[in-house]
């Protein structure tokens, strides 16, 4: 496969991705904290909670309408760009992006007109069920989305390898319904929560800051607030139960998340750190320019042992480390060595018709299957992800978090003290804030996605083997379509939401007969 036909795959579906998550979780978390606002209107009868939910509903329609769209295509490039990886895990991989859009999509579908305009049409109890049911359709289109990429992570609930067809094929649907996928769901969407705390915290400082909309900004910031904190909360120990199955079943993306490169017994976790940039795996020189290391704190976070042993990016490729299930880990070479025996097995299978000889590739190839993907790789140094764009994307991501939580406290504490309105330097704060909540949950992502890279299906199936054989060209000329499209996309969507931004919340209308 031309290399530059897997580079432009890899970065179309990347730009699509990146795309889309500027959406979606504004979507999650926005739309938690207009449900909350629509259900304290049903329960205190104020009419101003009517006036706050509908406003925010209008900034969510905006988004979820814009969102809907570039997820359509993210889906469609796995037949156009992807379909040797659509071929391969497509039953397994399949399952729950079908339930995705059969379920989770259509309530989201039903249920959104009637948010939207049924106010004042249907009783508020009905309504509020329906904007319930929105927001919870659209976190079940996550919690399977999720579940397809928590597999793709830690690949669960297969059958024995289809010989024939070439393929995984689904054996065990709960099963991919795995502990990782759970926790990945709940660390995802929760952490939506923190960039809608945000959005709609910002937004409203921008109204204190130019005197306008006092009471509904007010209001706003206590509901988004608590959300943000609770949020942050749940991200950290979902994060840190996440760090701690990263370790048991992805080790060589928690050796790049700490530029890991020589293991041992008792690892400290970098805080602070800079990574030499001529750094190579084999070449014995110091990973960093400078570090701030917590002793022993990573051993702790990946084995619940101050003392547990951690490979690193070198222990990885050598092997001969004990691996969380007893078991000795193979080095790189072997498993290659042993991806190309089922290779050639599989190829032998498929060409040779003597009934005795064909049975002995089966036996060669079920004996090595489990490194197939391996055979695509020609060194050990193409294992290893992007070392540094991991690194330091897992610090922005954790420092903003960090930095997040102490806003909000901060937001709270002088929101209770009724101090925030006349606070102009924390109102600034919070509207700059805004873009670096984006940056947190992409940060987020290029940790879980690029520290997985060569794979595309963690050690079964790597990136230059799921692409679809297709010219250049014609990637290069789809790139900077959608390069276009979705510029002028979210330009369109930041100018709508801008001007009903400006415009503000717009005065509620008679209550009678509703």
């Amino acid at each position: 496969m031309e290399q530059s036909v897997i580079d432009w795959s890899r970065a179309q579906f990347a730009l699509t991705a990146m795309y889309h998550w500027l959406f979606v979780p504004l979507t999650l978390g926005l739309g938690f904290i207009m449900a909350i606002m629509e259900s304290l209107y049903l329960k205190t009868k104020d009419v101003k909670w009517k006036q706050t939910a509908k406003f925010w509903m209008k900034v969510f329609g905006i988004n979820f309408a814009v969102g809907v769209a570039t997820g359509i295509i993210l889906e469609f490039e796995f037949g156009t760009n992807w379909s040797k990886y659509s071929w391969f895990v497509g039953d397994i991989f399949g399952a729950p992006l079908a339930i995705e859009g059969i379920f989770a999509f259509f309530m989201e579908a039903t249920f959104i007109a009637v948010m939207f305009f049924g106010w004042n049409k249907v009783s508020k109890g009905f309504h509020l069920a329906s904007t319930w049911l929105t927001v919870g359709g659209a976190t079940l289109s996550a919690v399977w989305i999720l579940v397809a990429n928590a597999w793709m992570q830690h690949p669960v609930g297969m059958g024995e390898f289809n010989i024939h067809l070439v393929r995984t094929e689904l054996n065990d649907f709960w099963a991919v319904i795995s502990p990782v996928a759970i926790v990945k769901f709940f660390h995802t969407v929760i952490s939506s929560w923190m960039l809608g705390a945000a959005v709609v915290i910002g937004i409203c400082s921008w109204y204190l800051l130019k005197k306008r909309e006092k009471v509904f900004a007010l209001d706003s910031i206590k509901v988004a607030s608590a959300v943000g904190i609770v949020g942050i909360v749940i991200s950290i120990i979902t994060g840190d139960i996440t760090g701690n199955q990263i370790a048991r079943t992805q080790p060589m993306k928690l050796a790049a998340m700490e530029g890991l490169y020589d293991g041992g017994n008792g690892v400290g976790l970098i805080g602070v750190g800079v990574l030499a940039p001529d750094k190579k795996f084999d070449d014995g020189k110091n990973p960093y320019l400078f570090n701030i290391s917590v002793p022993n704190m990573l051993s702790f976070l990946a084995t619940r042992d101050f003392n547990g042993y951690v490979p690193g990016i070198n222990d990885v490729i050598k092997g001969g480390y004990p691996m969380p299930d007893g078991k000795t880990a193979l080095s790189v070479e072997e498993k290659i060595t042993r991806g190309k025996l089922a290779s050639a097995a599989l190829k032998q299978y498929k060409t040779i018709q003597n009934p005795e000889d064909k049975n002995s590739a089966l036996k060669a190839f079920k004996a090595n299957s489990k490194y197939f993907g391996y055979s695509f790789f020609d060194s050990a140094a193409g294992v290893i992800p992007p070392v540094g764009l991991v690194f330091y994307s897992f610090r922005i991501m954790v420092c903003l978090g960090v930095l997040f939580l102490l806003l909000f406290i901060a937001v709270s504490y002088y929101t209770y003290k009724k101090k925030f309105a006349d606070t102009g330097w924390l109102q600034r704060v919070c509207l700059w804030a805004i873009p670096f909540a984006y940056i947190a949950s992409q940060a987020g992502w290029i940790v879980a996605e690029v520290g997985r890279q060569p794979w595309a299906i963690q050690d079964i199936l790597p990136v230059q083997a799921a692409v679809t054989n297709i010219g250049a060209s014609s990637v290069m000329l789809t790139f900077f379509i959608f390069l276009v499209l979705f510029t002028v996309l979210l330009i369109a969507e930041l100018r709508i939401m801008l001007n009903a931004i400006k415009k503000g919340p717009e005065d509620s209308e008679d209550e009678e007969h509703y």
